[in-house]
């Protein structure tokens, strides 16, 4: 589960940062600066291939296999609710960034998307993580895994500095102890360097 969990961390990471910025006074409008931010690209699109393998490589998998019982199958229809509540806050929250007008509503729609996603991502990791755990196989997983990596297609070299980007040591090295040697040297001397130089939040840091 160490990529799962990375992955967990770096949403949350980036829900805080886009709370900052929602938080800025009316000399900087915050839907201006989302408008223009790759780094909010980037986390809608990761969030959406994330929850998209989930969608297509875990849950019909432990729907086959917990058939029959009604808490684990309530579980799973959950996951699955959770997942749909959060597509129409991004877009909502993308056609308030939109507006010409002085349009009020876009701190009121993160904060709803924060406690959605951090909800949906605790219950995930309580319940459905320990399910997982319990009842897929080794292949299951490991097509999860595929289906995951296949979804980023060519932005990998973006997506492990996004998923890494203020990870612990403790957290960085368990996702190197996942990657070929190759790999890793890649990250350290190109991806990692690379994505160093993306102003992704508009210099979020000097909120």
């Amino acid at each position: 589960m160490t990529l799962m969990h990375a992955m967990h961390d770096a949403l949350r990471r980036e829900l805080g940062r886009i709370a900052r910025i929602t938080a800025r006074g009316p000399g900087d409008d915050p839907r201006r600066v989302l408008a223009a931010a790759v780094g909010w690209q980037m986390f809608k699109s990761y969030l959406h291939t994330h929850h998209t393998a989930e969608d297509q490589a875990i849950w019909p998998v432990l729907r086959e296999q917990v058939a029959g019982r009604p808490d684990d199958l309530a579980l799973l229809d959950a996951m699955e609710s959770e997942h749909a509540a959060i597509d129409p806050l991004l877009a909502a929250i993308d056609a308030e960034v939109a507006r010409t007008d002085a349009g009020r509503q876009l701190a009121e729609l993160t904060d709803r998307l924060a406690t959605t996603l951090t909800g949906h991502l605790k219950h995930e990791e309580t319940e459905a993580l320990p399910l997982i755990d319990a009842t897929m196989s080794a292949a299951q997983w490991q097509h999860f895994e595929e289906v995951h990596r296949t979804g980023f297609g060519t932005d990998t070299p973006r997506v492990f500095p996004w998923l890494l980007d203020e990870a612990d040591q403790a957290r960085t090295e368990a996702v190197f102890s996942l990657l070929p040697a190759a790999v890793r040297e890649t990250y350290l001397t190109q991806w990692r360097p690379a994505y160093a130089q993306l102003d992704l939040w508009r210099a979020e840091s000097s909120v």
